[in-house]
C-alpha cells in the first residue's frame, strides 16, 4: 500500500524544489502562468519537470489534484 503524500508540498521536493511555504511564495513570486498557458508548457520547467508532470497528468496519476493546485497558483493575478 502506498502512504506516501501527494500534496504540492510533496510535489515541489519531487520536482527538486524548495517545498517549505518560503520556498512555494518564492516560486509563486517568480514563476507565472499567462492566459491559458498549460502548466507542462511553462518555459521555467526542465525537461525532467516537464516530463514529470506531463505523464502524471497524462496517466491520471496521485500527483494530479496538487498540479492542478499548483497550476492554479501560478495562474492567479498577483
Amino acid at each position: 500500500m502506498d502512504t506516501s503524500r501527494h500534496d504540492l508540498n510533496s510535489l515541489l521536493s519531487q520536482l527538486g524544489l524548495a517545498s517549505d511555504a518560503a520556498g512555494l511564495n518564492a516560486f509563486l513570486a517568480t514563476h507565472r502562468l499567462e492566459g491559458g498557458m498549460k502548466l507542462v508548457d511553462a518555459s521555467f520547467w526542465s525537461k525532467a519537470q516537464a516530463q514529470f508532470l506531463r505523464e502524471a497528468l497524462e496517466n491520471d496519476s496521485d500527483w494530479v489534484a496538487a498540479a492542478d493546485g499548483l497550476a492554479m497558483l501560478l495562474s492567479q493575478k498577483r
